[in-house]
């Protein structure tokens, strides 16, 4: 995770400034904010999008399905279940280990799987992606998949509006999350506050997907509960606790749109290149996949090459640890470190 390589004091653990980022008002502020960072300007993604568009035309031939996801993903869940039926059989430190290295990371892969899928990335007929992101959802326990699509697509566009982006912390959050202490009690637990926070900022609306989704998922953990016991089910909850808690790849929860002034005044989206996104669907390309959300995973790179006058001088995330550490520690760094819009009412 290339963790503390070439990065100063003034840069911080997690992330490095270009010139330009600090030109654009990157300081060293020691408070931490109060309130969010309200904008009036539009989300930068859809104008880089459609600059990039302009200068390299031959990008838009990189938007499709991926036809390798699909078999991952089966090869993804069938580890992940099969190693859940062995888990209850192995000692203390096997258990713990293969907890930790094994089914958090895996756990990990497959919520970015479900990410990925959200695009119709797996397939070209949507229902496809749909019933694939319920298989991938079966050692995950709680059934999400089709919720989280329609949340996240919100995300993508609506990016920073109030009361819709469901990513963006609530109020609540804010208020609790202060200090060094309770930021290192809440990344422990933010896969909690990600579960939770859109049901009750956004509750999803029933529909026959989510009914199926949740048809699917509850069956398969009964029969697994009649089959093997609750052992199994355990184990993938701890991975899920795990996985969205004090692990490497949890940190791209954080670096992807918290704003660290010590890097960017302003800058609302970071990417990072480093090598954990060999296990995590690229989802480290996160400037590339919100200005190109229909290129697969597989492809990400190749727009970052071909187009990277674009990306050259923003600021990015370094060190997915590092941005967890900056998270806790940097006293200016907060729940309120998102941009926040508020919906422009047409005249």
């Amino acid at each position: 995770d290339d963790l503390f390589s070439g990065i100063d004091a003034s840069m911080g653990k997690g992330g490095s400034a270009t010139a330009a980022s600090r030109s654009a008002g990157a300081t060293e502020v020691q408070a931490m904010r109060e309130d969010f960072l309200w904008m009036s300007n539009e989300e930068p993604h859809a104008s880089r999008r459609k600059a990039i568009i302009k200068a390299h035309p031959e990008v838009s031939k990189l938007q499709g399905p991926e036809w390798k996801t699909k078999y991952i993903v089966l090869l993804l869940t069938t580890a992940h279940i099969a190693l859940s039926l062995l888990a209850p059989s192995m000692s203390w430190p096997s258990y713990l280990f293969s907890a930790y290295f094994l089914g958090a990371t895996g756990t990990q892969a497959l919520f970015l799987a479900i990410h990925e899928i959200s695009h119709n990335l797996a397939f070209k007929t949507p229902v496809y992606n749909r019933l694939l992101a319920m298989f991938a959802n079966l050692p995950i326990v709680f059934p999400y998949s089709v919720v989280f699509r329609g949340y996240h697509l919100d995300h993508h566009k609506f990016q920073g509006l109030d009361g819709v982006d469901t990513d963006i912390p609530c109020e609540l959050e804010c208020k609790l999350v202060r200090g060094a202490v309770t930021k290192c009690i809440w990344a422990c637990g933010q896969i909690l506050a990600y579960a939770l926070r859109p049901c009750m900022i956004k509750p999803f609306g029933v529909t026959p997907m989510v009914l199926l989704n949740y048809a699917v998922q509850l069956s398969y953990d009964a029969l697994v509960l009649y089959a093997c016991g609750w052992r199994p089910l355990a184990f993938n909850v701890l991975c899920i606790l795990i996985a969205g808690g004090l692990h490497p790849c949890a940190g791209h929860f954080i670096s992807e749109h918290y704003v660290f002034p010590h890097l960017s005044g302003t800058q609302e989206t970071y990417s990072y290149y480093g090598k954990l996104n060999w296990l995590t669907w690229n989802v480290g390309y996160h400037n590339e996949h919100h200005d190109f959300p229909y290129v697969p995973w597989s492809r990400l790179p190749e727009l970052r090459r071909v187009a990277h006058e674009f990306y050259d001088d923003l600021a990015v995330c370094d060190s997915w640890i590092g941005v967890i550490y900056d998270y806790i520690m940097r006293p200016e760094v907060g729940p309120y470190s998102r941009v926040k819009r508020k919906e422009q009412k047409s005249e």
